[in-house]
């Protein structure tokens, strides 16, 4: 099929920075792109084709919207999935399918599917209440500490939780959920994999990923990661069987514990393009969303090496503020060797939103991770 220049349709349904910075391969290669968001602020707009107004957890709205495409991905998991395997149906082409999105939409599930596909990941309960919770602890099954997570509809640290005492369930969602055993790692390591409908697959280098303590964000990406060679060889085994089982089409981002032991575990995977990965706009041969590209459309995929050093830093909404957003200092970091900063598009800020992010790129890892320091002490994101 030609993608290029043609009457080929692709569909993207979210219209949030990840589809935002996908358009932007697609307007590379010149490949139409319709966006389905609820939003009529969302970033896609601008840069899409055609931009659609509706609900992605409405089975009508997806359903209609994929029927006007002709491959349709995503750039968000909380989409219908029942729209999507009614396309699958009718011959459309849906990447990641629906039967991967069901499983990885339930973090329950998705624990589940680890365990049943001998993967290794922490120990785990799952409820299908929180009050259940406090039964088993009463009753002896369960010991704080423990890290809670809804089955359902976390996203940007929301939805996870460390408990140490009863007092810490106050206010959780009621509905169904998981108790995670705490696990003792050194770092939290991911790799994303890419893979084309032809089965080729390649894997970007680990990268190491360093959180905000109390937003469970992501404050940094380091790539590659300062891991041993065995480390590195070991994680990329196991995102690479875990991409097997799955049997993904496009990119597959997979979270994992280096635990005291140097053993590897699945925390959680992401079947779409992924924070993990935006250094690989300034720093690889080939971006995660151009590689994104290439494996929905079956391209042939790109080299996934790095040229050169990369830190990313998120830019999210300084605590204490919200309205219409103002990039404090952001001159002052344009001034930094190999610093570029990517606005989203949002334009009303709040406590702990991703409003940006800021990739710097070194020879020296060491010196690019220190100016990264420096961007997130300068650059505030506030209101007006």
């Amino acid at each position: 099929m030609n993608y290029f220049s043609s009457n080929f349709k692709l569909g993207i349904l979210g219209g949030g920075q990840l589809g935002k910075m996908l358009l932007n391969d697609t307007r590379k290669f010149d490949i139409y792109t319709c966006v389905l968001d609820a939003s009529d602020e969302a970033p896609c707009k601008i840069a899409s084709n055609e931009f659609h107004l509706g609900n992605l957890m409405d089975f009508d709205a997806v359903y209609n919207f994929g029927k006007q495409v002709d491959v349709l991905t995503i750039e968000i998991e909380n989409v219908n999935v029942d729209a999507l395997e009614a396309l699958e149906k009718l011959g459309k082409k849906v990447y990641p399918s629906s039967k991967t999105l069901r499983t990885i939409q339930n973090k329950a599930t998705q624990k589940l599917f680890y365990i049943d596909h001998n993967l290794p990941t922490a120990p785990f309960s799952r409820f299908a209440y929180l009050s259940e919770i406090e039964d088993t602890i009463n009753n002896g099954g369960l010991k704080f500490p423990f890290v809670w997570k809804a089955a359902q509809f976390g996203y940007d640290g929301n939805g996870v939780k460390v408990v140490r005492t009863l007092s810490d369930l106050e206010g959780l969602p009621k509905g169904e959920c998981i108790a995670e055993t705490v696990v003792p790692f050194k770092n939290e390591l991911a790799v994303i994999v890419a893979r084309n409908a032809s089965g080729e697959t390649k894997t970007f280098p680990v990268v190491e990923m360093e959180f905000h303590p109390e937003a469970n964000q992501v404050e940094y990406v380091i790539c590659p990661a300062r891991i041993s060679e065995e480390v590195a060889k070991k994680a990329i085994d196991i995102a690479l069987k875990t991409s097997k089982a799955f049997n993904h089409v496009g990119l597959l981002a997979v979270e994992m514990f280096q635990t005291e032991n140097d053993d590897i575990l699945i925390n959680e995977v992401a079947p779409r393009p992924h924070n993990s990965g935006h250094q690989t706009i300034e720093a690889s041969y080939t971006s995660q969303f151009e590689q994104h590209l290439r494996a929905i459309l079956n391209l042939p995929l790109g080299r996934t090496d790095s040229k050169v050093g990369g830190v990313m830093v998120n830019l999210v909404g300084a605590e204490g503020f919200s309205g219409n957003v103002v990039y404090k200092n952001i001159e002052s970091i344009m001034k930094m060797e190999g610093v570029t900063p990517h606005i989203y598009g949002k334009k009303q800020t709040r406590a702990f939103r991703k409003m940006g992010h800021v990739t710097i790129v070194n020879e020296n890892l060491n010196e690019a991770r220190r100016i990264a320091e420096e961007v997130k002490k300068t650059i505030k994101v506030i209101s007006e």
